[in-house]
């Protein structure tokens, strides 16, 4: 492609600035703005665009990537009908959120029953909306991502992949289990995406989770009973750092329980909270940006084949763009991990 790293970014419209079609592109990332699940910061519905805006401020060397900038990625537009219907049902989620915080019950107040009915409903159009987006590029040999918005959004990208019918494993990076069981009375809730994940996809053989710090009882009760399930927490990992181990070795292990192909969920918030601060759900303790990369890239170098991925709970901040940066650059790196992953099937 005729593309200049050294020049200066361009706003074309496309990630990154890259002159790229979707019909030209080997990695294609689907944006999707909504965030009406998140129970504790608004803002992740703006992560597609605040990363798009930023991502032309990037340098498009890669250490491990020769020519990354030469990858074939376009991201598709952001749906404004799809942003307004986000506006409006977030508006009547907060609502209803601060009633249960207030020791509301659903089932006495038959207006929030009338809304979390219309959430759910269209949270499902939602994701039936993402299956079929992501399996037409499927079917044309692309690999399908998707920016969030929340962490509910890729369920239907997952559920594409699942209707391969080919084993698949999911790593995925996150402060949070996100294993609740309706979250709220939400089915489709940021904090229930790896059960959903569980429930509906049957070809899914393996969650390889990390990072997590921040979970309920049930999701450690579930955890210890699905075998499907291994969670490397992060105070496991940290003690193991303290203890005298390296990075190496637990990513070695890390990528062992995983099978050959592989879909990465990259939660933001799995990193430290000085790097996304505005994400909907901080939480202390988590990674730099540099040790999720090295991981990235070795599970390349060990051969496996990344089918996918997402990241979400990127939220820009009032006052700068610092998270948007920090998302840029994570989404740059999944997409020169991903490149590699397929140029090593070539």
């Amino acid at each position: 492609m005729n593309f200049n790293p050294d020049d200066v970014g361009i706003a074309n419209g496309n990630i990154f600035g890259f002159p790229i079609t979707e019909n030209d592109a080997d990695i294609v990332i689907i944006p999707v703005p909504w965030d009406v699940t998140a129970s504790y910061g608004k803002g992740t519905s703006n992560g597609p665009q605040a990363i798009l805006d930023a991502s032309t401020q990037l340098d498009f060397y890669h250490p491990f990537l020769k020519n990354a900038y030469q990858t074939k990625v376009f991201m598709t537009e952001i749906s404004r009908d799809w942003s307004a219907i986000n506006e409006k049902l977030c508006t009547q989620a907060i609502d209803y959120i601060h009633y249960l915080e207030q020791g509301g019950n659903l089932s006495d107040n038959s207006e929030y029953l009338k809304i979390v009915s219309e959430i759910n409903k269209t949270h499902e159009a939602l994701c039936s909306n993402l299956y079929e987006r992501a399996s037409a590029l499927i079917s044309k040999g692309k690999i399908a991502c998707v920016l969030g918005g929340e962490h509910s959004t890729p369920l239907g990208l997952i559920l594409a992949l699942n209707n391969l019918k080919k084993p698949f494993g999911i790593l995925q990076i996150d402060a949070h289990a996100d294993l609740r069981k309706a979250y709220e009375n939400f089915e489709q809730s940021h904090a229930s995406i790896m059960y959903n994940v569980l429930n509906r996809c049957e070809y899914m053989e393996r969650l390889v989770q990390v990072g997590i710090r921040d979970v309920a009882n049930s999701e450690v009760e579930l955890i210890n009973k699905d075998h499907r399930i291994k969670t490397y927490f992060d105070w496991d990992i940290k003690n193991k750092l303290f203890e005298g181990s390296t990075w190496k070795n637990i990513t070695d292990e890390i990528i062992a329980d995983l099978p050959q192909r592989v879909y990465i969920s990259f939660d933001i918030d799995g990193l430290s909270p000085e790097l996304c601060p505005n994400t909907g759900t901080p939480v202390v303790g988590g990674f730099n940006l540099q040790e999720i990369t090295y991981l990235f890239f070795k599970l390349t170098d060990a051969g496996k084949e990344i089918i996918g991925f997402d990241l979400n709970e990127v939220a820009p901040g009032n006052n700068n763009d610092w998270d948007a940066n920090v998302g840029a650059r994570a989404l740059w790196n999944l997409v020169c991990a991903t490149e590699k992953s397929r140029q090593n099937k070539l």
